[in-house]
């Protein structure tokens, strides 16, 4: 009796972590390596269909910011995109910092599978949510005023520690949904942490790197005061700050905290396990 009720504190699993750390690891490891060992065929698909994805959520973002003139209401809007992403198993930039990263410090991929999916990923997301932004404009004209409004607080932003907060807590934000997702046993809370990753992305307007320049994108479409070069100045620290705010504190948290699955996670990887 007194075994079993040690056992019974101890966990179910010999790790010297809770019984949920082991499977959420054990899950995030399983399906970094999954996307990592992708083909370019594939990580350009998954990414382009992630653009498109996002491109829906973006579209509902603008429409329900046009009729309610509420960031917060647009941003559960936009939770539609995230919840696509998650059910149709696609890729979006931002939602590979803890899940590959991990993969990697485990010695399941490489640093160059990472920066293939990061690459890949990234220019995808952004040709398919350029696409979907064109018809956007294109089928709802009246959008446009909208995005170009919406569009200027980011091509206008200067680049001081304000926007610099905005983009490294954007990152950070999506991570941690990530992570609320890889710990979620059912498909119903992983949609809750959809919608409160979007809640939280859109409804506060931070600097995120692909949702925002799709709505950069749709203001363009719509003939706003600004072009490509506005948004590359907007862009490049944006995405340096999302990749900072995702690994340095979601990311970089759960690597310490699983320090000893790591470890034997490499030792199975060396014994050719």
């Amino acid at each position: 009796m007194a075994a079993e009720n040690a056992r019974e504190q101890l966990g179910s699993t010999d790790a010297g972590v809770e019984d949920e750390v082991v499977e959420a690891f054990d899950r995030i490891v399983d399906q970094g390596a999954q996307r990592l060992h992708r083909t370019w065929r594939e990580v350009l698909a998954t990414g382009l269909a992630g653009g498109l994805e996002v491109g829906v959520g973006v579209l509902a973002l603008l429409a329900v910011y046009a009729e309610t003139g509420s960031h917060l209401l647009a941003g559960l809007a936009f939770s539609i995109g995230f919840i696509a992403l998650l059910l149709a198993r696609s890729e979006l930039f931002t939602e590979g910092f803890l899940v590959p990263v991990t993969a990697v410090v485990a010695k399941r991929a490489s640093v160059g599978q990472l920066a293939k999916l990061w690459s890949g990923t990234l220019v995808a997301n952004l040709i398919g949510g350029w696409l979907v932004m064109w018809i956007v404009v294109l089928a709802l004209p009246e959008l446009g005023v909208t995005a170009i409004e919406s569009a200027t607080t980011f091509v206008d932003a200067p680049l001081d520690l304000q926007s610099m907060a905005l983009a490294f807590l954007a990152g950070s934000s999506i991570t941690l949904m990530t992570r609320m997702q890889q710990g979620a046993e059912s498909e119903a809370g992983k949609i809750v942490a959809a919608v409160a990753g979007a809640f939280v992305l859109a409804g506060l307007v931070l600097f995120h790197s692909i949702l925002d320049s799709l709505i950069i994108f749709a203001g363009i479409h719509a003939g706003g005061p600004f072009g490509y070069g506005d948004w590359i100045a907007w862009f490049w620290y944006t995405t340096l700050l999302n990749v900072a705010g995702g690994l340095l504190v979601v990311t970089l948290l759960r690597l310490v905290r699983s320090k000893d699955l790591l470890e034997q996670e490499r030792e199975d990887v060396a014994d050719g396990h």
